[in-house]
């Protein structure tokens, strides 16, 4: 068997763009040979994969899974909403719900878990890439548990079973009745499907976002040309209803858009016989955050014909 050195593989990466063990294998596969090699990852569709790695994927679908007292949310993405409807995908996002459930969290842990009947959850996406045919990415995840009580997942607008672009889940531990805690805790996620809060209090609030709420609110005071002890107050004023609008737990309920989410959680717990606490929650939007691409369809025709974006495709 040939040696396998460390500048063959470097080679066949910068040549397929495909991952190091990837390249590693392949050469150990065909006995160092480089161009078997780039065959070999051509018809895994690997070099395939790697060439649409670099294209945005910010659609896709957000899936979530419970079991027990544990519940798990993903995103996973693509590069089209079209890809969102294959049955193939689908599959893969249900599969990997169920899988994030035992790994807490972890992206990577997520990445290395088995995958039903085939390699790792890392490399059945590489394999869905190649047989889908667009750029794909497992993009992140969290897992909420109680020791008592439930967590409630909503997906807002599914596209199939515990699928869709809005995916939440809420933790609320208590010894109240379960169905009972189930129906609190699909109201709350659809309130916050809804209002999209950014913490679950004003202590968790970002420091740096509360620093630029706070200069933005600071400049428009002293647009008023009050004094300075009068600015201040403004601004003290400003940042207070910034914070009990983006707390969840401050936030008035969506359902009759009147009572503080904590007033009413607690209310439910009197109703129960059992105190209720809203321990934590995920809200997962798709593609939140991820800077889409803008493509200018006239001059990619104009590009394909040859000819200058202004000018006529004889």
């Amino acid at each position: 068997m040939a040696e396998i050195t460390a500048a063959s593989v470097k080679e066949l990466r910068e040549r397929t763009g495909a991952g190091m063990m990837d390249c590693k294998k392949a050469l150990a596969e065909n006995n160092g040979d480089m161009e078997a090699s780039i065959d070999w990852l051509r018809a895994k569709g690997l070099a395939a994969a790697a060439k649409k790695a670099g294209r945005t994927a910010a659609e896709g679908l957000v899936g979530v899974a419970v079991e027990g007292t544990k519940g798990a949310a993903v995103e996973v993405n693509s590069e089209t909403d079209f890809v969102a409807k294959n049955e193939q995908f689908q599959d893969f996002v249900k599969a990997v719900s169920a899988l994030a459930l035992n790994a807490n969290g972890d992206i990577d842990a997520l990445k290395a878990a088995q995958y039903p009947g085939a390699g790792t959850v890392e490399e059945q996406l590489t394999a869905n890439i190649a047989t889908i045919g667009e750029n794909q990415s497992l993009r992140r995840t969290r897992v909420l548990e109680v020791a008592e009580g439930v967590v409630v997942s909503y997906v807002h607008n599914a596209v199939a079973p515990n699928m869709g672009k809005i995916g939440v889940l809420v933790a609320l531990e208590s010894a109240a009745n379960t169905d009972t805690l189930a129906g609190l805790g699909k109201q709350l996620a659809m309130h916050i499907a809804a209002a999209n809060p950014l913490a679950l209090d004003a202590d968790g609030l970002d420091a740096d976002m509360l620093a630029r709420e706070r200069a933005i609110a600071i400049e428009k005071a002293n647009e008023s040309g009050k004094p300075a002890n009068i600015v201040e107050k403004m601004v003290d004023g400003t940042m207070a209803k910034f914070a009990k609008e983006n707390a969840l737990l401050s936030q008035l309920f969506v359902m009759d858009g009147k009572t503080p989410v904590a007033d009413v959680v607690a209310q439910a717990g009197k109703e129960a016989g059992s105190p209720i606490v809203l321990k934590d929650y995920v809200r997962f939007q798709l593609g939140e955050g991820i800077e889409k691409e803008e493509s200018d369809f006239a001059a990619e025709v104009a590009a394909a014909a040859g000819v200058k974006k202004d000018e006529p495709v004889a």
